[in-house]
């Protein structure tokens, strides 16, 4: 059965409006360091935020909505490292009297024993180091003002009452927008594990431990009937802040590991509420580091997902279509390329996305392709250019379906 038209979505962060962000500036730190308290006040323009986001989402032509990662508070208007630090202040065990992943000394791998070293050693950072340090460059990372703890105690999740929230605020939203399919983005227990340990034995029981935590995030979002998007760029993006560079052979087992315990998260959860999205960090650079998708992409494929998300419209990867050519999709999933790019504030030419969508459907079939962006837009690029990203986003869906259904 076919919908006969392309559905459209995006990788999750959104640009917050400027009432948002003083709002979550004035919010006040907890005594941990990370948590920011809430109040009845800042619930209230919270939820009326996504209500008109929803609302602005379905008007540009996006059919699979999402909640722009607004739940997911920063304390600057630097909110791009929302999709991982949010998960520091509903997690239990973590603290900032441990180890610093930006400051600990550079760990070396051999072969056998990969392992990733701090995040300063990155091999992108330390070839291109001049040019993300040269001020005029317009290349860097920036910084957000959550900083980053470490696992000091047993792993716990007490993120209820923010799930919650997050799963209200979307629902209000669709329900007066009249849909219902949408999505809310959650963290993976490869990505959360890239944080310092100092409690558990090793880092593959850590990385299970996260697993366990996030299960019950991953299950709220489903029971309540929406997709959970797995946030995962450890699957690739690891391969970078690996010195020196491994074998495909080592780095694959690596990131097994970390599919596993995905998968152990997921168990008993249908896979069509699951979408998995995979990317290479989401930072202005270079990326010539990149693991080649074509090494990993049947790793992504063993995890328990409807479909899949990948970057496929940069300069570094849109080249990477090809390989649909040969790879095959198992049946009843779908992939969900990125058309637009959060890497250029060049805006997509409707027919250039359009080709882009037409591209994929051609290998793995119209109804198995789902319009998308590479990554989160939000903190990437200036709104007026989101939101003309996703307008073409929009417009190309709509002449790839006519070209591809008639």
């Amino acid at each position: 059965m076919t919908s006969e038209r392309i559905e459209t979505t995006h990788a999750g962060s959104l640009p917050r409006t400027p009432e948002l962000i003083a709002a979550n500036d004035a919010r006040r730190l907890a005594d941990d360091g990370f948590t920011l308290e809430r109040t009845p006040e800042f619930d209230a323009l919270l939820t009326d935020a996504v209500v008109d986001l929803v609302a602005r989402q379905e008007a540009l032509g996006i059919t699979i909505v999402g909640d722009g990662e607004y739940g997911k508070a920063m304390t600057s208007a630097v909110d791009y490292g929302a999709w991982w630090s949010y998960s520091f202040q509903r997690v239990g065990g973590l603290s900032l009297t441990g180890s610093d992943i930006f400051s600990q000394e550079p760990v070396r791998s051999s072969p056998g024993d990969v392992r990733l070293t701090s995040f300063p050693d990155r091999r992108d950072w330390q070839t291109f180091h001049d040019a993300y340090t040269d001020p005029t460059s317009g290349i860097g990372t920036g910084s957000g003002a959550t900083p980053f703890p470490s696992t000091t105690g047993p792993l716990e999740y007490v993120g209820q009452a923010a799930i919650a929230s997050d799963i209200a605020n979307l629902t209000a939203g669709l329900d007066a927008a009249g849909t219902s399919s949408a999505f809310i983005t959650s963290l993976s227990p490869g990505s959360g594990a890239r944080i310092a340990n100092d409690f558990y034995a090793s880092d593959e029981e850590h990385i299970w431990a996260w697993a366990e935590v996030l299960r019950e995030e991953y299950r709220a979002i489903v029971d309540a009937g929406l997709i959970v998007q797995i946030d995962d760029p450890s699957i690739a993006e690891n391969w970078d802040q690996i010195n020196p560079e491994p074998s495909i052979d080592d780095y694959r087992a690596f990131t097994r590991i970390r599919v596993e315990a995905l998968n152990h998260a997921l168990r008993g959860l249908p896979p069509e509420q699951v979408r998995f999205h995979l990317c290479w960090g989401s930072w202005h650079g270079p990326h010539t580091t990149d693991i080649e998708f074509r090494h990993i992409a049947d790793l992504m494929l063993e995890i328990d997902a409807g479909s899949y998300s990948f970057e496929a419209a940069n300069a570094r990867h849109e080249h990477e279509w090809k390989l649909w050519r040969d790879l095959e999709l198992p049946a009843g999933k779908k992939i969900v390329p990125g058309v637009v790019g959060h890497a250029t504030n060049v805006v997509e030419h409707p027919e250039l996305v359009a080709d882009r969508i037409e591209r994929f459907a051609q290998v793995v079939g119209p109804d198995n392709v789902i319009a998308s962006t590479d990554c989160g837009l939000g903190g990437r690029i200036h709104p007026q250019i989101a939101v003309a990203k996703l307008a073409s986003l929009g417009e190309g869906a709509r002449i790839a379906s006519h070209r591809l259904f008639g």
